[in-house]
């Protein structure tokens, strides 16, 4: 929301002066891209990967509290003891294995970084260039359900980006 009242308020601003905006669809483009449909399947099958091991990891952590419940009242007070924290040291490795793999830093988000970042740059710059050359106050992504409430196609520049990167 605030987003929206951010955008509004800029126009509104700058109402006064005769401004030029335009819409692109960064979606329909990211769609166009070969590299990106190549690097998207890659970060799928590595998701995939990542989530087998997390959820052998869980079977096995699974495995431990059924064999510890089944065994609990066989077992002296220190065999417990340390049956629980067996659990615990798993469970600790496997919250650490999620953080790894899908954390705010982990190894899913650093390829994403290394594969797709590249391609987005690429077509901000398309679109920065289309812009300067279209001479264009705004661009706003139409794709994003926040940012664009109404458009009119006739200011939608999306195949002029397309065109800038060779895509059309």
């Amino acid at each position: 929301m605030k987003k929206i009242i951010l955008i509004f308020g800029m126009l509104f601003a700058l109402s006064g002066q005769a401004q030029k905006i335009a819409f692109v669809n960064t979606d329909k483009i990211l769609e166009k891209i070969p590299e990106y449909k190549s690097a998207q399947e890659k970060l799928d099958a590595l998701a995939v990967q990542y989530q087998k091991e997390i959820e052998e990891k869980q079977a096995f952590i699974n495995q431990l509290n059924a064999s510890f419940q089944a065994d609990k009242i066989l077992l002296s007070k220190s065999m417990r003891i340390k049956r629980k924290e067996e659990i615990s040291r798993a469970e600790f490795e496997l919250s650490e294995l999620r953080k790894k793999y899908f954390g705010p830093k982990g190894n899913l988000y650093k390829e994403r970084q290394k594969m797709v970042k590249p391609i987005q740059d690429k077509i901000y710059k398309a679109i920065q260039d289309m812009a300067t050359i279209q001479r264009f106050a705004f661009v706003l992504d139409s794709s994003s359900e926040i940012a664009v409430l109404y458009y009119s196609d006739k200011y939608d520049k999306t195949n002029d980006v397309l065109k800038n990167l060779g895509y059309l």
